[in-house]
């Protein structure tokens, strides 16, 4: 059974909307629920009867040394991507 659905959305995005279906020969109402559809029965990409929890345990756990400084590791990686590795 079919329900009514009333949304509010930009008038310049709805034009665009529009053209859209009438160039892939559909409806909005079909649009929203194809999009609606794939929204809700996305898979979470989680093996088979896994919790979010079980699975990040099971990564694998990485060693690092004691003296490493996270904060330090940190700033550098911000430092080299932006450029700023000299000021360092």
């Amino acid at each position: 059974m079919k329900k009514r659905l009333n949304i509010t959305i930009d008038e310049k995005l709805l034009e665009k909307i529009k053209q859209y279906a009438a160039k892939e020969e559909t409806s909005i109402s079909s649009l929203v629920e194809e999009h609606f559809e794939k929204l809700v029965s996305r898979k979470t990409g989680l093996p088979e009867g896994m919790s979010l929890v079980e699975y990040m345990q099971s990564l694998p756990k990485f060693d690092f040394p004691e003296d490493f400084d996270y904060k330090e590791e940190y700033y550098k990686a911000k430092a080299k991507k932006w450029g700023y590795e000299d000021l360092l």
